[in-house]
């Protein structure tokens, strides 16, 4: 079945200067990504750097390669199995799937579809410049796919799932990548579909006047509506992560908290004898609701992140590798049958270089975040790096100057590395540190 995302219209840029939600184009590939002294130029469009424009090449030049739509990849591979899924088992009253999909929208997104339009108040820890990539002040390149919710629902759509690359500032190691991909489902409900299989449904609202907020619920929804909410929500999850793992599977709900959601819940399952979290969920903040013109319906939303679904499906153990060009990785998932089961066979595990880096702090520490060495050592050491980890840190007592040491291993998934070429790679890293994050090394 192929993505039904024709059946929105999707506007570009707007009379304010403002993106909405932008498709990317279909007619052959975009010029490459640039870095200029005043703008960045990506996906053919040009923005003003300011202060806080901190996106990098490296990253930039993964925008548009789109893995989740590269036949045959991982994680398109996982998003088809989800896909063929909702389409089976949710269908309309003309035989047509309920859900719609849409897997190309412009990761470029505006800080406020990003934020503001998810009710994420300014000052909130998630809009930090250590933890995500700005073009500009105004402009970023997404941290989760809800950047988009606002505008598909303005659009009329009730049921869809939503696919793509985001892009966060993170730690280093095999499961962390400053770029990953998510699926995104909501579906909303009018008072008459929530209701209309309970008994004297007829008799019961979506919502209440003069209600309070509590734990269990918001203000404006009414108890039962709430909880029926969350039966189909948990029920919908269930059975879609019982359709990929298998019958035998344990889950379990686990009570957590986010802007958009209330109330919210995170899905762990239990995976080779340990919980993991697979998504978070929730029912629809109703304030988001009105904002795009659905104020009279009621919903629900989840998020999911594809590589730790394939991860954990296929047996992959490094995140890097959903990069790799290497026939040996990608020839593993030509299967006839989505369906069919994969097992990731390994590559040669090569050996690991470790390496040091020891640094005085800047004076003002305010200067300087572990994220942002972590954004150095990756633009600098690219995919070489598997891991980075703060392995020591004191304080020396006269002066008061913090002083931190750092472990880089160094592995290449397709090939042996020499101590020489690792070298170079590890003596840019302490040079680029002492310029362009103000520490002093101690090497």
């Amino acid at each position: 079945l192929g993505t039904v995302d024709h059946v929105i219209k999707i506007p570009t840029d707007q009379p304010d200067g403002t993106l909405s939600c932008r498709r990317l184009s279909t007619d052959g590939p975009a010029p490459p990504p640039v870095i200029g002294q005043d703008s960045v130029a990506v996906l053919g469009h040009s923005y003003p750097r300011d202060d806080f424009t901190n996106v990098t090449p490296r990253i930039l030049a993964k925008v548009g390669l789109n893995l989740h739509n590269q036949s045959h990849h991982p994680l398109w591979l996982i998003k088809e199995r989800i896909k063929a899924h909702f389409y089976s088992a949710y269908v309309g009253r003309w035989g047509n799937p309920l859900f719609s999909v849409h897997d190309n929208l412009s990761p470029v997104v505006t800080v406020e579809q990003n934020f503001d339009s998810l009710l994420i108040p300014p000052g909130h820890p998630s809009r930090k410049k250590g933890d995500n990539y700005y073009l500009n002040r105004k402009t970023m390149l997404r941290a989760h796919t809800s950047a988009h919710q606002r505008e598909l629902v303005s659009s009329g759509l009730d049921a869809f799932l939503l696919v793509g690359d985001v892009y966060r500032r993170d730690e280093i190691d095999a499961s962390h990548y400053p770029v990953f991909h998510q699926m995104e489902g909501v579906r909303l409900f009018s008072n008459h579909e929530l209701f209309s299989e309970v008994q004297h449904g007829q008799d019961l609202s979506l919502f209440e006047a003069a209600g309070r907020r509590t734990p269990q619920k918001q203000e404006t929804h009414s108890l039962e509506a709430v909880k029926l909410l969350e039966f189909n929500l948990k029920l919908t999850l269930t059975r879609l992560v019982t359709q990929l793992f298998g019958e035998d599977l344990e889950v379990r709900w686990v009570d957590c908290y986010f802007p958009f959601t209330h109330p919210s819940f995170e899905m762990e399952v239990r995976f080779q004898g340990d919980w993991m979290e697979v998504l978070g969920c929730g029912v629809m903040e109703q304030e988001l609701l009105i904002s795009a013109g659905a104020g009279h319906k009621a919903g629900w939303a989840f998020g999911l992140g594809l590589e730790r679904l394939a991860m954990v499906l296929f047996g992959i153990p490094d995140i890097r590798l959903f990069w790799s060009q290497d026939q040996r990785f990608l020839k593993q998932f030509q299967v006839d049958d989505v369906q069919q089961p994969v097992c990731f066979q390994p590559l040669s595990k090569f050996p690991p270089l470790h390496n040091h880096i020891s640094f005085w702090l800047p004076e003002d520490e305010d200067d300087f975040t572990e994220n942002d060495f972590y954004e150095l050592v990756r633009s600098i050491g690219g995919d070489l790096v598997e891991k980075v980890s703060l392995v020591d840190q004191f304080t020396q007592p006269n002066t008061g100057r913090r002083s931190q040491c750092y472990s880089i291993i160094y592995r290449h998934t397709e090939r042996t590395l020499t101590q020489q070429e690792v070298r170079l790679v590890h003596q840019e890293i302490e040079r680029s540190a002492e310029t362009e994050l103000g520490v002093q090394g101690r090497y």
